[in-house]
């Protein structure tokens, strides 16, 4: 498969905007967590993210960027969007809003720019993988460079140990 036939939205607008990323594909045969990318992938699990969409009480969509064994705080989250509350997207909804398909999705090249959370832990990061835009393929950027991509801001929207 030539690198072209590879290409998905997230990545043509990666080029666009002259981001420099890395990818990586692996064999999988649909919905896998981001636990099972990163030891499929043989990744730090410190340094996988996964993207989640949600929805606020104002009908609004959201899109939050947390390390893959971090659950999102929704009380944390509603409040860096300015949200009364927020709650997941049902599953059977992620295609229709986002166009990408649920264990694809990635805050870059969304059918709609959806205001974006990366969670403030992606700061201190030299590198970071995120879903490239398909089930399969993860792509490797700077976190600056996720925030600029996907006009994103930082905020601590996870649960921490106490």
């Amino acid at each position: 498969m030539s690198k072209k036939e590879l290409k998905t939205n997230a990545m043509r607008m990666l080029d666009r905007l002259k981001i420099p990323y890395e990818y990586e594909t692996y064999e999988c045969d649909g919905f896998v967590s981001g636990i099972n990318t990163a030891d499929k992938t043989g990744l730090p699990h410190e340094l996988v993210y996964k993207t989640l969409v949600t929805t606020g009480k104002s009908g609004a969509h959201y899109v939050f960027v947390l390390p893959i064994e971090a659950e999102l705080n929704l009380k944390e989250a509603a409040k860096a969007v300015h949200e009364k509350s927020i709650e997941m997207l049902h599953v059977k909804d992620i295609t229709k809003v986002t166009g990408y398909v649920r264990g694809g999705c990635t805050s870059i090249g969304m059918k709609k720019q959806f205001p974006t959370i990366i969670d403030a832990s992606a700061k201190k990061l030299e590198a970071m993988y995120v879903s490239g835009g398909k089930i399969g393929m993860q792509l490797k950027l700077h976190p600056e460079d996720l925030k600029k991509a996907a006009n994103a801001e930082y905020a601590d929207v996870i649960f921490h140990e106490k």
